[in-house]
């Protein structure tokens, strides 16, 4: 068990920037999720701290020392790969014994060890089979199994349940914390699937471009996203974007868009008063959305019209898919599944006016920073 530090790390493939000035510290015992789109430098990061990247500058630490030029093999750490890397010739309880027969542990012990560990990952039955006779899931319990006899220092996931299908991820996800909540160890994992950072990590770093864009806990990074590329990325289906501007007018804050405009709550004045007069990006999220109808209590909405362009039934919720007019872009709610509308039906849909976002474009254009 250990922490680890990531001091202005900094990793080059010729001119390409992988990984850009990454700093962060991982605590003993926790759940670090790095996540972000492909190319966004997070499988990177994590072969660097593995030891089979080697770091251009900055420092990578475990447990408080410096592994930059540490052997991969002396770094005692454990990684399971998207692939499950297993020997197709070995039985399962061979594959997982393989890592400590090369460290010449003693036989009783890796027995011991690979027992303790089939029946964590509830595999003890499979031990004498072979790859070929097992399915994908149990495949990467196997190779979950092979790190965990190691008894490492820290673990590392690099998009383990990439290759399972809808329904096993989301058991294998539950079955990865669950192992770490019995384990104790520090996990870092690798995901471009918000929804595995969102459900597994106690904190998820969000990259983009290889630089570090935020780090906090998955509500945190829902709630208060720190820029509109975070708030894009957390949260599915994914927060809607309006281009607009702050205006006063007659004694109150508004939030003007292109086709619409809302009045902005009191108890808000104060935090975007300053932006009059500026062009924004005002952010809300799908499930902000409401059908005035069917509204929760408690919340401040301000009404607007919008034409129904596509229906999606959940079953316990309906998406929208909805424009303010027909020269707008799409946005989506997710309202209550007793709404009955159809496509092309005009509707008033409800904004809850307490968790909206407002983004100020003014210092980055590509990427606005959120207005607090």
């Amino acid at each position: 068990m250990a922490n680890v530090i990531f001091d202005h790390v900094v990793k080059k493939f010729n001119d390409v920037v992988a990984v850009n000035d990454l700093s962060f510290v991982l605590d003993d015992k926790e759940f670090l999720v790095l996540v972000g789109p492909s190319g966004c430098g997070k499988t990177t990061a994590l072969r660097c701290l593995a030891g089979l990247e080697e770091v251009t500058s900055g420092e990578i630490k475990i447990d408080g020392k410096v592994v930059n030029d540490v052997p991969p093999k002396d770094r005692d750490i454990a990684m399971v790969f998207q692939s499950y890397a297993l020997y197709p010739h070995m039985t399962v309880f061979d594959n997982m014994a393989f890592g400590l027969k090369l460290r010449k542990v003693p036989k009783d012990e890796i027995k011991r060890k690979v027992e303790e560990a089939a029946k964590v990952l509830n595999i003890e039955t499979l031990l004498k089979r072979k790859p070929k006779e097992l399915s994908g899931g149990q495949r990467q319990r196997v190779a979950v199994g092979r790190a965990i006899v190691r008894e490492p220092k820290v673990f590392l996931f690099d998009e383990p349940l990439s290759n399972l299908d809808a329904k096993l991820r989301v058991q294998m996800r539950t079955e990865i914390t669950k192992l770490h909540q019995r384990l104790q160890t520090t996990f870092i994992y690798v995901t471009h699937d918000q929804m595995e950072a969102m459900t597994m990590g106690t904190r998820i770093a969000v990259l983009n471009h290889g630089i570090l864009q935020q780090i906090d806990t998955p509500q945190m990074l829902y709630d208060k996203p720190n820029n509109l590329f975070v708030a894009g990325f957390i949260g599915s289906p994914s927060m809607n974007f309006f281009n607009g501007k702050i205006e006063k007018k007659d004694g109150k804050v508004m939030l003007k868009a292109e086709s619409f405009e809302v009045e902005i709550p009191k108890e808000k004045i104060k935090v975007y008063e300053h932006l009059a007069g500026k062009k924004i990006i005002f952010g809300i999220r799908p499930e902000d959305v409401h059908n005035p109808e069917y509204l929760p209590a408690r919340i401040k909405p301000a009404i607007i019209k919008s034409i129904v362009d596509v229906t999606e039934l959940m079953g316990n919720e309906i998406f929208l898919h909805l424009k303010p007019s027909e020269k707008d872009a799409v946005y989506v709610a997710r309202v209550d599944p007793r709404t009955r509308v159809k496509v092309g039906d005009v509707i008033e849909v409800a904004f809850n006016m307490e968790n909206i976002h407002v983004f100020d474009p003014s210092k980055d254009a590509e990427n606005p920073v959120a207005v607090r």
